[in-house]
């Protein structure tokens, strides 16, 4: 029981540190749009992106018990080593990701890490293949529809203001651009925060700790907190891919992308599908740029970004093993 005790206490300080890298991993989500047309000064639009994403990490927990739930097949087969080995997978990916200052998803990371370990420990039979199937259906759609939907808006918004002065339009989308960088802000931590809710309360309640499946109130608030605090250091590296490598943001463009970002993640929050917030935004960007111009998009830069996408289950889930292997000699 106290070695117990002991391993609880590192998945739950393990997730703690993956929710604060995610939070600053993250930032640029919320505010690389708004910060790179100069809606908002950075220190602003961090603190914004910072206090939102605390708010949003605490509406709801359906995501939570999807990633908990709906990756293995039962939580009975499921200890604190295997947690721990996917924790320690998802962070170090995302840590040399954040240093390179690629774009990466959280969610794919903390995924691939999970299906590593529990396939070493576990093997075949301790996935949940039917669960991880409709995860991956929601990772790998969100980009695309934010993409489609990024068009639609853009060509929208090209419609209603073509009358209108260049000078006045980028001035009133400025301003709009704070209550979108606030809506991507809050999305992103209902659907973000809940990852490393869900893993928690998995540990717990594998552990004997609770007695169901729901995520106590001291888990959501911790979880919500860490995320904030590490979206409050800022992720300057990512802002600059995010912000301006992939298409020249103004205002009208800035605002779409953050406004469809938003109604999709959001969308998936409440369907209890955990979706990549990365993705989400890459994908809305690459759509909004299209919308004016195809060769608008520095596509090279966005291939870059979709390798690093297809990679980072792969590569995490061996790490995610590798740790795992690496615990059951030490303990």
């Amino acid at each position: 029981m106290p070695e117990l005790q002991y391993l609880i206490f590192i998945v739950i300080i393990l997730a703690l540190i993956f929710d604060f890298i995610n939070g600053f991993h993250d930032t640029a989500n919320a505010i690389a749009t708004s910060v790179s047309t100069r809606a908002l000064y950075p220190n602003h639009a961090i603190m914004l992106a910072a206090t939102l994403n605390f708010v949003g990490a605490m509406v709801s927990t359906g995501v939570a018990k999807t990633i908990g739930g709906g990756i293995v097949s039962s939580a009975s087969i499921i200890d604190e080593k295997t947690i721990i080995a996917a924790l320690v997978g998802a962070i170090t990916w995302n840590l040399f990701t954040w240093r390179i200052g690629l774009p990466s998803s959280s969610s794919h990371a903390l995924i691939g890490g999970l299906i590593g370990a529990v396939l070493i420990s576990a093997g075949m039979s301790g996935l949940n293949w039917l669960g991880i199937g409709k995860i991956f259906l929601g990772l790998i759609a969100s980009p695309a529809i934010a993409f489609i939907t990024g068009i639609i808006i853009m060509n929208i918004i090209f419609r209603l203001f073509d009358r209108f002065s260049p000078h006045f339009i980028n001035d009133k989308f400025r301003r709009m651009q704070i209550l979108s960088a606030a809506a991507i802000a809050f999305s992103n931590g209902s659907n973000d925060a809940q990852k490393s809710m869900g893993i928690i309360t998995l540990a717990l309640f594998s552990g004997g700790f609770i007695a169901e499946f729901e995520v106590p109130t001291y888990v959501k608030v911790l979880c919500a907190t860490a995320m904030a605090i590490g979206t409050a250091t800022g992720g300057w590296r990512i802002i600059k891919t995010v912000g301006g490598k992939i298409f020249k943001l103004e205002p009208p463009s800035g605002f779409a992308a953050d406004l469809n970002s938003s109604c999709v993640v959001f969308g998936a929050t409440l369907l209890n599908l955990p979706v990549s917030t990365t993705h989400v935004v890459s994908g809305s960007i690459m759509g909004v740029g299209t919308a004016k111009r195809v060769n608008a998009v520095r596509w090279g830069v966005a291939q870059q970004m979709v390798k690093a996408w297809g990679i980072t289950i792969p590569i995490t889930a061996v790490i995610g093993a590798a740790t795992f292997g690496l615990i059951e000699l030490i303990f």
